[in-house]
């Protein structure tokens, strides 16, 4: 689920997921959607263990959501380019900078 990060106002929130404007028609015969444009609500969309799940967003927190999916996306990023360095260290000691391989 989403969680705050370190201030109240979410800095430092890191989410993983996509935010998009679900569209739907609720199914009340006299509400506009039955014959006309379908609700639209922004939302958050994530997996987990296989499922997607949805937290629907207030249009003042799409921002923070897009920000804190960008700090994941830099985050994994940089998980990524350090597990990388961290075997090519690896395997410089062991078979040191011949350029060897294996």
């Amino acid at each position: 689920m989403v969680s705050k990060g370190k201030g109240a106002e979410g800095e430092g929130l890191m989410v993983r997921g996509s935010v998009y404007t679900m569209r739907y028609k609720c199914g009340k015969d006299n509400c506009h959607c039955k014959d006309g444009d379908p609700h639209e609500v922004p939302a958050l969309s994530y997996s987990l263990k296989g499922e997607t799940h949805l937290v629907t967003l207030r249009c003042k927190d799409i921002p923070r959501a897009k920000e804190a999916i960008s700090r994941y996306k830099k985050a994994k990023a940089d998980l990524e380019a350090e597990a990388l360095a961290g075997i090519e260290r690896l395997r410089r000691e062991i078979h040191g900078d011949k350029g060897r391989r294996g």
